[in-house]
């Protein structure tokens, strides 16, 4: 069929009718045959072309047609060109036409067609015409507008990308960012994403409903050019929108708006805008998207679609997906939000149970860093502590609950303060240990089993030292925790071996310790797993670049926690890291002075005499005659209730502090002598006139302490 063989509308020209075929009937029944044929075609609401053997459009019927152009299919006329000449999006139909010419099969063909600023996607047939020898003549092109499958199937493809994208991570800013980057990649030019201030920090979010002026944080912004329109309102800064705003409006009513740029009103609702007038009218914006996010029930803020370079405007479709796709990033919003919340509630609770100011000892010299995890998980219950002891002596405290949250901040706080109320009673590392073990067991019992307020405290660990600055002796035992590392004065770095002890609340045999001489400047560095198992080649290799920033020489302990945290603690860590590091110190002969005496009550006299000459050695005059008392009264007491060996010491440190050893564990009392009692009154004196006094005991007896006031002692500053 040629285009000369044609008439209008797809009819054949006047003139004799064909000759019925084969089986056709009779001559007016073939007649009466094509032309209920032609009808039929001429009827069909399906668009059919035919393409001739030079690939020119031949025949199309009244369904081919475009509009009131009276063009045939894809706008073309019979004969006029091929159509891949001049039609977006059907550049190939030539090539596929061709192709189904020589092969003599058929074929489909898929086209996304711009015709008239108008998108449709079509979907074409493409069939073979042979004739009674079975030779090509021509190629039958049928039809289907696929426009609404189309849309449909790649509305649920950016609806399941989303799914993917968004909200990997709980971050809210993230979320916002990866919102604008897939809008901007699938149907929108312009995408910004304005948050409440509330929002980013974690707070309740107040209403918008009764605001004069709503003011927004800029927190993303996509576009397909660059610099659109960044100029405005550059991501980080805020900005508000004027109540009779478009914005403004969407946002109270809280649905999604879609409206068209027009020139003429553009300037009445922007007015007080001017900056955004002049952006949208230099980059040609002509329609926008404005829909609020919302998640269970609270408005969130409002994310914008714009369109400039792309020609047709936002359908009702659009808004449909754009209203889909703010719904699942607002939820991602809110749960980071949540999430943010809820790390700032547990990162305040656990910095306020954390040590605010330095301890008040002259034992070791301290610094100390604490990190948080920034990479996803909540805050954990990683802690440490400084804690003066009697005798000058000082403990040191690392301790790590399993878990994360504030259900992990609370327990690391009742377990510090248990920490702290153990070593007021001046218990053996060990038996600190097994108390803080009972306790943790006990807390344990009292979680109901399905309780949602967080998970069981079981896997807490802990490193407790203790170390004496008079004989340089350092205690200490572990339940479960990393072991310490010690550099010496001559360079020499060594792990510290501690006896194996299962974890808090896990159960088991007990905890034993274990005793270091640590001589004058020696570094003691405890630490959380957070540190070595953080790092990315490994815990093995976290101990050996430990290992080898503590041999280093370095000016102060501030700088050796700096390399330290610098080398070791990644910048986002996975879990907590804490570092506690101490310089040992000794006490010389200005703070320390021991004698041995006998138990025979002749020598009280003579040891409230050394007493006296060693404080007015000491400068310290003022407090002879409390501490002969003092002297007096516990030197009688060992004597008389205690056995030997008993020594007495004097500690001039931040108190003056004067002890008596005996090698009897009997625990003394303090009690009021009746009027008419001769004994009784000595642990009451001695109570009266120090500060605080107390007892301890060590596998050889024990020690009855009591503390004074020096003058001029000052608090330190705030760590």
């Amino acid at each position: 069929m040629t285009t000369d063989e044609t008439g209008p509308a797809g009819r054949p020209p006047d003139g004799p009718e064909p000759a019925p075929e084969a089986g056709g009937g009779t001559g007016h029944a073939g007649a009466l045959s094509a032309e209920v044929l032609g009808r039929i075609l001429e009827q069909l609401p399906v668009p059919v072309a035919y393409f001739g053997r030079d690939l020119r459009l031949a025949m199309a019927n009244e369904a081919a047609s475009v509009g009131r152009t009276e063009k045939s299919m894809l706008g073309l006329r019979p004969g006029e060109i091929e159509p891949g000449m001049f039609l977006e999006g059907g550049e190939g139909l030539s090539d596929a036409l061709d192709r189904v010419m020589r092969t003599g099969e058929g074929a489909p063909y898929d086209a996304h067609l711009v015709v008239e600023n108008s998108d449709r996607v079509w979907q074409l047939a493409l069939s073979p015409v042979k004739d009674a020898t079975g030779e090509v003549q021509g190629v039958c092109v049928v039809t289907h507008d696929m426009t609404d499958q189309f849309w449909a199937r790649r509305r649920l493809a950016v609806l399941n990308k989303a799914g993917m994208r968004i909200g990997s991570t709980l971050d809210v800013g993230r979320t916002a960012e990866e919102l604008a980057e897939l809008a901007v990649e699938d149907f929108a030019d312009l995408v910004t994403v304005d948050l409440l201030s509330e929002v980013l920090s974690g707070g309740e979010v107040r209403s918008v409903q009764h605001a004069h002026a709503i003011s927004f944080d800029r927190v993303a912004q996509r576009s397909v050019l660059a610099g659109c329109p960044e100029s405005v309102v550059p991501v980080g800064e805020t900005h508000a929108y004027d109540r009779d705003s478009v914005v403004a409006r969407a946002l109270v009513r809280g649905e999604p708006i879609r409206f068209v740029v027009d020139p003429e009103t553009l300037p009445n609702w922007m007015r007080n805008d001017l900056d955004r007038l002049r952006t949208m009218r230099e980059h040609g914006i002509h329609s926008v998207l404005v829909v609020p996010l919302r998640a269970r029930g609270v408005t969130l803020g409002m994310a914008q679609f714009c369109r400039h370079r792309t020609p047709g405007g936002f359908g009702a479709a659009d808004l449909q997906l754009a209203a889909e796709l703010v719904s699942r990033a607002a939820v991602c919003v809110d749960n980071a939000r949540r999430y943010t919340r809820e790390r700032t509630t547990a990162l305040a609770l656990q910095r306020s149970l954390l040590p605010r100011r330095a301890a008040r000892q002259r034992a070791v010299d301290v610094a100390a860093r604490y990190l948080p995890n920034t990479n996803g998980a909540s805050i954990g219950g990683d802690w440490f502590d400084v804690i003066p002891l009697s005798g000058a002596r000082v403990a040191l405290v690392v301790g790590d609950v399993v878990g994360h949250g504030l259900h992990a901040s609370a327990t690391m706080g009742r377990l510090r303060t248990a920490v702290r109320t153990l070593a007021d009673v001046d218990l053996a590392p060990e038996e600190l240990l097994t108390q803080l073990d009972e306790l943790v067991l006990t807390l344990e019992r009292e979680q109901p089993s399905d309780s949602s307020e967080g998970g069981q405290v079981a896997g807490a660990t802990c490193l407790y030292a203790v170390y004496d600055p008079a004989t340089g002796r350092c205690t200490m035992a572990g339940a479960g925790h990393p072991e310490p590392m010690v550099a010496r004065p001559d360079g020499t770095v060594e792990q510290l071996s501690l006896p194996a002890a299962a974890p808090l609340g896990v159960g088991g045999p007990g905890f034993e310790a274990a005793e270091f001489e640590l001589p004058e400047g020696s570094r003691l560095a405890l630490y959380t797993d957070g540190l070595i198992e953080t790092a990315g080649g490994g815990a093995d290799t976290a101990r050996a670049g430990l290992r080898d920033l503590l041999g280093r020489p370095a000016h102060s302990l501030e700088d050796t926690c700096d390399a330290v945290m610098d080398a070791l603690a990644p910048e986002h860590p996975n879990d907590d890291v804490a570092l506690l590091l101490a310089r040992t110190r000794r006490l010389d002969a200005d703070h320390y002075a021991s004698w041995d005496l006998p138990a025979d009550p002749a020598v009280v006299s003579t040891a409230r005499k050394r007493a006296a000459a060693q404080l007015v050695e000491w400068g310290l005059e003022d407090a002879v005659f409390t501490t002969e008392l003092v002297v007096s009264e516990l030197v009688t007491n060992a004597i008389r209730y205690g056995g030997d060996p008993i020594r007495l010491r004097l500690i001039r440190n931040t108190a003056l502090i004067c002890e008596v050893v005996d090698g009897s564990s009997t625990a003394p009392h303090l009690r009021r002598a009746r009027i008419y009692d001769e004994g009784g009154r000595g642990l009451l004196l001695v109570a009266s006139l120090t500060a605080r006094w107390g007892t301890r005991y060590s596998g050889t007896g024990k020690t009855i302490w009591a503390e004074q006031p020096l003058p001029g002692t000052e608090e330190t500053d705030p760590a």
